[in-house]
């Protein structure tokens, strides 16, 4: 579940091993090209952590972010 903290969304994504990680991480890549909007994240071997937030609009979460949070959502379903 994504919580909104600090002017950002947050989410931890954990996977089986690295590869899966990775993976997920690859076609959020994708999404976030397509959709001109670049998470920050970090991945440590089997989890994946996630802050959206619209630098544009001075670091707060706009609809945007929202968006691209639904969109991760629907690869992990």
């Amino acid at each position: 579940m994504w919580k909104e903290e600090n002017n950002a969304l947050k989410r931890s994504f954990s996977f089986a091993n690295f590869v899966e990680a990775f993976g997920f991480m690859s076609q959020v890549a994708l999404l976030a090209e397509k959709m001109d909007h670049h998470p920050n994240w970090s991945n440590v071997y089997n989890r994946v952590d996630i802050v959206l937030t619209t630098h544009d609009a001075g670091n707060t979460v706009t609809e945007k972010d929202r968006a691209l949070a639904q969109a991760i959502d629907r690869l992990i379903k």
